[in-house]
Order: C-alpha cells, then sequence, then structure tokens
C-alpha cells in the first residue's frame, strides 16, 4: 500500500522528469528510451551496488567453470547442453549489472576481489577446485562439474536473495527473482544428471 507522501513523491518525481525530457528537445527515440534508462538509476541502495558487484565476477566464474568443461571430449551430451545454457544465460547479465554500475557511479568488483569467498555461502570455487575441474576428463569431468555448478549456483541463488529481501531497485530485484527461478530449476537438473551418470 502506498502511503500518501510516498506517492506524491512519486508523483512528483515523475512529472519531473516527463517535464525534463519535454523541455530537453531529444529525439522522439532519445525520449522513448527515456524512462526505461533512467528506471536504473531512479532508486537504488546498497543492497543492489553489493548484488551487482558480487554477481558480476560470480557469473564470470561460471562462464569459466562452463569453458573449462565444453573444452574437454567424451562428455555427456546433456551435461554439455547445460553448460552451454549457462553460458548463454549469464553473459547478458553480466553485461547488464555492469551497465548498472556505470549507472549508480559504483566500481566493479574483480575475480581476485572475491578469492576469499571459495568455499563460503557464495559458492565460489577456489583455484584448486578450478584445478580440479580442469584436471578432470570424461565422466569424471561431467560429474565435478555438475557437483562444482551445484553449490555455484546454490550461492547465487542466495546472494539473489539477499538482494529481493533488502534491494530498492526494481530491475535488479527482477534480475534477482530470475536468477533465483532459472537457477533453482538448474538445480534439480543438475541433481538428476548426476543420478545418471
Amino acid at each position: 500500500m502506498l502511503y500518501p507522501r510516498t506517492f506524491l513523491y512519486a508523483a512528483v518525481t515523475l512529472a519531473a522528469a516527463l517535464t525534463l525530457s519535454s523541455c530537453s528537445g531529444g529525439s522522439p527515440a532519445a525520449e522513448s528510451a527515456g524512462p526505461a534508462a533512467s528506471q536504473s538509476t531512479a532508486a537504488f541502495d546498497s543492497a543492489d551496488v553489493t548484488f551487482a558487484q558480487m554477481m558480476i565476477p560470480h557469473h564470470e566464474q561460471a562462464i569459466q567453470m562452463s569453458d573449462e568443461l565444453l573444452a574437454k571430449d567424451n562428455l555427456d551430451q546433456s551435461v554439455v547442453d547445460l553448460a552451454t545454457e549457462i553460458k548463454a544465460a549469464q553473459k547478458p547479465e553480466i553485461a547488464q549489472l555492469k551497465d548498472w554500475l556505470t549507472a549508480w557511479g559504483e566500481e566493479e568488483n574483480s575475480m581476485s576481489d572475491m578469492s576469499g569467498m571459495g568455499g563460503s555461502s557464495a559458492g565460489m570455487m577456489s583455484d584448486d577446485d578450478m584445478m580440479a575441474l580442469q584436471h578432470a576428463s570424461g565422466a569424471d569431468a561431467s560429474s565435478l562439474f555438475l557437483k562444482q555448478m551445484t553449490a555455484h549456483h546454490e550461492g547465487a541463488v542466495a546472494m539473489a536473495q539477499l538482494e529481493i529481501d533488502n534491494g530498492e531497485n526494481a530491475d535488479a530485484q527482477a534480475m534477482a527473482a530470475n536468477i533465483v527461478k532459472t537457477q533453482s530449476a538448474e538445480i534439480a537438473v543438475m541433481a538428476e544428471l548426476l543420478t545418471s551418470l
């Protein structure tokens, strides 16, 4: 339920944005992009920033893990398909997260900034974990990938839930909800694949 003051503030903010847009003399295309572009900066808090800063290297490691697996031979095709899907889903999310941090005037974290998170609730793989995946082959590689990616996804789901609970930006919360939904489904798929290998 919106309180009157909140509603008034939202209405004034919208009116001001529309006034600025109409006075800017920009092209119709630029004006039509305005509200969508401003959505990412309209409201955000420290939880939104932390979500973006942490999820970028987390997604980057998932892509690295997928690349390690996809470079191998004699793999189960279902595991190959899953790794391919993970890459396809997470690359555009990384781009969006980076765009938000730029719009918010915040810095990115690098993979090394997350190095202390190996084995933590974030599900980040340690250097030893990554080395084990690199050296594994065949069915062992498929099994290890599924076990590692399950832990990795569980960390992502936990991070996304924190954003849902504490974030302010509607777009970031929508991405977080999608991460919870899709990665929870992939965790279930990976559990089934592990029983069939």
